[in-house]
């Protein structure tokens, strides 16, 4: 028999794991505030999820490609995300 709230999902293993859960150290809010203009609007339109975090650093690495130009590191931006998409397995859409 089963006790009750010691199944997977309930907690059961808080605090016997070596792994520590991480807390995050600022508000993912005000993360996204603060990125560039130019970059929260090409996150408005992007098709995947992408952190603040994540987002600004993709951003700096293609800043620094492109020689500062923000047109041009949003085309990088939209290159990353083709091929990241391009290497995610298309499932078909369920119809109903």
């Amino acid at each position: 028999m089963k006790r009750a709230g010691r199944g997977a999902g309930s907690g059961a293993n808080l605090g016997s794991a070596r792994v520590r859960k991480r807390r995050r150290s600022a508000d993912p809010m005000a993360e996204y505030d603060r990125l560039p203009a130019p970059l929260r609007q090409w996150l408005a339109g992007a098709v995947l999820p992408w952190s603040a975090r994540s987002a600004a650093r993709a951003w700096n690495a293609a800043l620094g490609r492109v020689g500062g130009d923000p047109a041009r590191a949003r085309d990088v931006l939209t290159e990353i995300e083709a091929r990241q998409l391009s290497r995610t397995p298309h499932r078909p859409a369920i119809a109903g």
